[in-house]
């Protein structure tokens, strides 16, 4: 077996790029079957991870069938972005078999994120695993992969410093806001979404003490819950555009796939705030906030990829740690490799047990016919003990006898490996006794 990983992340494709490729979690199930389908038998594992940053396609197939499935791969994900596969090639990324086990082996220790050592891919990546065994695509080689891109992320960060001191996007959030504010303690601030991201950054402007905190969310139940746990309050999202005015800093995470807060909304909200600037910050991909009300003179908007310049400035504190990461991947690299190439033989080990089994079954049904005879049963077991033994060895007796005399040393040498189990001795090349 082989595999496969396809994918654009934000080293190589831009925002509104990403955004045409974003898969929402729980929308992960009817696309895999999908492109397995396409694929038909030529790829009987597939994997969706589609995170902010990144949407990779992971496949297993027969060996010598990996490479042909860049094409097909490429030209399911181009259609669902809508896009031509030439288009998304040039955004695009491939690696196979050990490549592609070093990508995933880096992707969950966080050293292929925009935050390097960013902890929340893991959890990502997990669920992405679990949606694709709930597809019924999710096969023993995948497992492998993930299980032990599992491990090494843990590893990682358990054995290294990569992790720490690191500089979230929801804190570079904050740093940004009171770069623009004095006082965040005397601002007001509006959270769109109620996912993890959310939560997250409402934690870090929540220990600056705000003025007031407020939460939009389409459930409001679910609002409440959250907005609760800040002493916040919850509000409608239908209801964003007429409060919009009386917040400060707008944060937004949203799974929806068209921006909610339009420039018309933001236009109306600075009239009412007589043009006092507001400071917001749209996590989402695809976008929440449209790209326009960037060019508003009182509207200061940051997106994910505009905030990678702060977070990797808090990672470059951390190479060091780098290098001892790199050093652990490569050992599960090495593992996950030797594992998948152990499971190239599984074919020839079962064509082996079969034919040991029919040879079984053939000679217990000579011995059985000749201890009914009434033959003597030790006379029976010897000739059937004899008789098993040649037919092991009479493929090693044809290998030697027909080699040529360039290569006898080594046939022998192999032989002696595989039926004597102990180290071979130098020979002359001539005949070899067994």
């Amino acid at each position: 077996m082989g595999v496969l990983t396809l994918g654009l992340n934000h080293t190589t494709a831009p925002l509104d790029v990403r955004g045409r490729f974003a898969f929402a979690p729980h929308q992960l199930q009817d696309p895999l079957r999908a492109l397995t389908s396409r694929l038909s038998r030529a790829a009987p594992e597939a994997a969706l991870l589609s995170t902010c940053n990144r949407t990779e396609l992971y496949l297993a197939a027969d060996a010598h069938e990996v490479g042909a499935l860049v094409h097909p791969a490429t030209e399911w994900l181009a259609a669902q972005g809508g896009v031509s596969a030439s288009q998304l090639g040039g955004y695009t990324y491939t690696a196979e078999n050990r490549a592609a086990a070093r990508h995933a082996f880096r992707v969950a220790a966080g050293l292929d994120s925009m935050v390097l050592g960013e902890p929340q891919i893991l959890g990502q990546m997990k669920q992405a695993v679990r949606e694709a065994d709930e597809a019924g695509t999710l096969g023993t080689t995948l497992h492998q992969l993930f299980q032990r891109s599992f491990a090494v992320a843990k590893e990682v960060r358990t054995s290294t410093e990569i992790g720490s001191h690191s500089v979230s996007m929801a804190a570079a959030a904050v740093r940004l806001a009171s770069q623009l504010f004095e006082d965040l303690r005397e601002q007001r601030v509006l959270f769109v979404g109620a996912g993890e991201m959310i939560e997250l950054v409402a934690t870090h402007f929540a220990a600056r003490e705000p003025k007031s905190m407020a939460l939009a969310n389409r459930t409001l139940e679910r609002g409440e819950a959250l907005a609760a746990r800040f002493g916040g309050q919850a509000i409608r999202l239908a209801d964003l555009p007429e409060v919009l005015h009386g917040y400060d800093i707008v944060v937004s995470c949203t799974a929806s796939s068209l921006p909610i807060i339009g420039l018309g909304a933001v236009e109306r909200a600075l009239k009412a705030r007589r043009r006092r600037p507001m400071f917001m910050v749209d996590l989402a991909v695809p976008r929440d906030i449209e790209p326009e009300v960037a060019k508003l003179a009182d509207v200061y908007l940051y997106t994910v990829d505009d905030l990678s310049t702060l977070v990797q400035t808090a990672g470059e504190k951390r190479q060091a740690a780098v290098e001892q990461a790199e050093a652990i991947i490569d050992a599960g690299v090495q593992s996950f490799a030797h594992w998948l190439g152990q499971r190239g033989t599984v074919p020839l080990i079962q064509a082996l047990n079969k034919q040991a089994d029919t040879w079984r079954e053939a000679e217990l049904a000579r011995a059985r016919k000749l201890l009914a005879r009434g033959d003597n049963p030790q006379d029976v077991l010897d000739a059937m003990a004899r008789s098993l033994t040649q037919k092991m060895l009479h493929g090693a007796y044809a290998e030697l006898n027909a080699v040529d005399e360039e290569h006898r040393a080594q046939v022998a040498d192999s032989i002696s490996r595989l039926f004597l189990r102990r180290t071979p001795r130098p020979t002359d090349g001539g005949d070899t006794q067994l």
